[in-house]
């Protein structure tokens, strides 16, 4: 499936096929594909936590507002926001890009690391945990496109505990979780209502000013 395809056929689903389940190899094949998302500096700042468990659904279901879905989906990913991406991964990335070419030297290696501490300041500073939450964002929209490519259907949540999930699921607490996906096959006999209303793109485009 083409992308254009792929991001034109996505929708929200809210009913999942409960006994079809998603191949491993399917499953990592999407997140590999998600994970050349774009980040800042190349930083990466995600995890996710894949939770197939029945057990463990029905406590993550308790956790999000009791949305059936979450124990309907053979999969359901938390995904995980990690503010500290930069202490964890800058000096790989750095000696990465010099290896390959992006920097020249040793000085314009310390350049960028001076230029990343600058721009997202202190762990848990307000810039840094904007900088983790939407790169997070880039890679878990990203996620959703390739299970489309892949013939599943996916539904991102953010009505849920984000303090229950922490606890159930063993999530630091220095971490984020910006949404929960439900990743499945959809019902046999499910039929998609006509696609809600979207927004003409002139009442959002703007030309040079606001």
């Amino acid at each position: 499936m083409d992308a254009l395809k792929a991001i034109t056929e996505r929708r929200a689903i809210n009913f999942f096929d409960p006994g079809r389940n998603v191949p491993e190899e399917t499953l990592q094949k999407i997140i590999e594909t998600a994970n050349l998302a774009p980040s800042s500096f190349n930083l990466q700042p995600w995890h996710i936590i894949v939770v197939r468990d029945a057990e463990k659904k029905k406590i993550l279901r308790q956790c999000a507002m009791n949305q059936p879905k979450v124990e309907e989906a053979p999969v359901v990913l938390i995904v995980v926001a990690d503010p500290y991406a930069v202490e964890e991964h800058l000096e790989r990335v750095l000696e990465d890009r010099l290896k390959k070419g992006y920097l020249t030297d040793e000085g314009q290696k310390e350049a960028v690391r001076k230029a990343v501490k600058k721009l997202y300041g202190e762990p848990d500073s307000k810039k840094r945990i904007i900088f983790a939450t939407k790169n997070t964002a880039f890679f878990a929209m990203t996620l959703m496109i390739a299970a489309r490519a892949f013939g599943l259907e996916t539904h991102p949540m953010d009505g849920f505990d984000e303090d229950c999930v922490k606890k159930e699921f063993a999530v630091p607490e220095d971490k984020i979780i910006p949404c929960l996906i439900a990743m499945g096959y959809p019902k046999p006999d499910l039929k998609l209502l006509e696609r809600p209303m979207r927004r003409p793109v002139n009442e959002f485009i703007h030309d040079d000013l606001w």
